[in-house]
């Protein structure tokens, strides 16, 4: 098999592995859509991996042979715009107005930037060069962007926020990637998919490490994405504060009918005086 057949291979299976873990926040959105609620999920990761896939789609077009990576960023893009939308559709308030500002400040504001600059450089082989190194640079922002699970994960010694499946697909895509670059000498490729594959490595280290302390339930019962909603937080507010009232009211009732019952037990010992009285009377 010649080198160019085996990217070819490795550039499918990059694909194929990419458009799997493009699909694993449906359950996420399955659940928005049915609760119609975004709850306690953000638009971040989604206008990230829209902006990384809007960036490499870019890229590719001013490569000569980057078909691949057109297909599956293509694919991203329509995926992640889809996601962001039901996001809209369901997000309230402050939250949907952050995801608008995110989309028109970094999507639009940012890519359209690039762009923009780009534009002005007149060598096709320098203005390649530059996008790479964007999308390198960024490429290896979004591989960091674990450190923050592996810390929560370390600090509440739970896997709870980091899904081996994903961390596995996560590497595996990494894996293809990176051979996908390196078979046709692609460096802004292959480069950050080399960080991309130790920090998966390192994810799938650590939930093996902490997967049997998620099971003493350290962390809360709920998950961030169960987390209790503004309306179920008032009405949780509403039932503690009438038990509060309740037993307020019961400790007052304790206290008026204190007095009754000290009554009630002198006049009992005044009536047991009185009888001893006329017992000791009948007996002289």
């Amino acid at each position: 098999m010649t080198t160019s057949q085996m990217a070819v291979v490795f550039g499918i299976l990059g694909n194929i592995v990419a458009f799997l873990v493009y699909l694993a926040p449906l359950p996420t959105f399955y659940r928005i859509c049915k609760k119609k609620s975004t709850e306690g999920f953000q638009s971040i990761p989604y206008s990230v991996a829209l902006f990384s896939a809007m960036l490499t789609l870019y890229y590719a077009m001013l490569k000569s042979n980057g078909f691949l990576l057109i297909t599956i960023n293509s694919i991203g893009c329509a995926i992640e715009s889809t996601y962001l939308i039901i996001f809209l559709i369901y997000a309230t308030g402050s939250t949907r107005m952050y995801a608008i500002k995110l989309l028109i400040l970094f999507n639009a504001g940012t890519f359209g930037l690039i762009l923009l600059c780009t534009s002005f450089i007149p060598n096709a082989y320098l203005k390649l060069k530059v996008v790479g190194w964007i999308c390198a640079v960024f490429s290896v922002c979004v591989f960091a962007a674990p450190l923050s699970i592996i810390r929560l994960v370390i600090k509440t010694k739970s896997v709870e926020y980091m899904p081996f499946p994903l961390s596995f697909c996560l590497t595996l895509c990494a894996v293809m990637w990176f051979f996908y670059g390196l078979l046709v000498n692609d460096f802004f490729i292959a480069s950050p998919n080399i960080l991309g594959f130790l920090f998966g490595i390192a994810q799938m280290i650590i939930y093996i490490v902490y997967k049997r302390h998620s099971k003493e339930g350290i962390l809360p019962e709920f998950k961030l994405k169960e987390a209790p909603t503004g309306v179920e937080l008032e009405v949780a507010k509403e039932n503690k504060a009438k038990e509060n009232n309740k037993n307020i009211d019961q400790g007052a009732e304790l206290a008026d009918n204190k007095p009754l019952q000290e009554n009630t037990t002198i006049n009992d010992d005044n009536k047991s005086a009185s009888m001893e009285g006329k017992n000791v009377e009948s007996v002289v």
